[in-house]
């Protein structure tokens, strides 16, 4: 085989080296059987050897980097979920706040409607006294001006009476005659 490779035959004019094993003379190694046992042997040492590196160095680096990814992993989801539990009890006491500040503020509103419902009705009890009052007053000295009309109507009428008799009839009458007609006149 250290003849195929070298010297003048591997030159450009002469024959290869794959020239000369194809013809048949030296076949492709690992399918030479005079060497199965020993390729067997080498593979199963390979072969045990690989199996020795890959599972008492390998897969133990693999699992150990696997692990720590796991257990942060865990760590995280833990942080998340703490972080979730926060913000939903943040959320309740939030919600609670505002549904009790609706209430204080509804119970504000009502005490002041009620206060300015207080205020009104006694502002409005207040105006109607004064108005009964000016009422009353109003009218007192409408009974005193129908008085004192009523007076001086008893004596327009009966003047007027007394002028008109006088003129239709021509003779004056007299006054307690046109007093008491009037007055009977006036009675209804």
């Amino acid at each position: 085989m250290a003849e195929s490779h070298g010297g003048a035959k591997g030159s450009i004019g002469g024959t290869s080296s794959h020239t000369e094993a194809e013809g048949g003379a030296h076949p492709f190694p690992p399918f030479q059987t005079s060497t199965f046992a020993s390729q067997l042997v080498s593979l199963a040492i390979a072969f045990v050897a690989l199996y020795l590196i890959v599972s008492r160095i390998a897969l133990p680096r693999v699992g150990g980097v696997l692990d720590k990814r796991q257990g942060r992993i865990d760590g995280d989801l833990a942080e998340a979920q703490r972080l979730k539990d926060e913000s939903d009890g943040a959320l309740k006491a939030y919600e609670s706040e505002l549904a009790a500040a609706r209430s204080r503020a509804q119970a504000i509103g009502a005490e002041t409607r009620e206060k300015l419902n207080a205020a009104s009705e006694a502002e409005r009890k207040t105006l109607e006294e004064r108005l009964a009052l000016k009422l009353a007053d109003a009218e007192k000295t409408i009974a005193s001006t129908r008085e004192a009309a009523m007076s001086n109507v008893r004596g327009i009428a009966t003047d007027a009476a007394a002028a008109i008799v006088q003129r239709l009839t021509g003779v004056a009458p007299d006054g307690a005659s046109v007093g008491q007609a009037v007055d009977a006149s006036l009675k209804g």
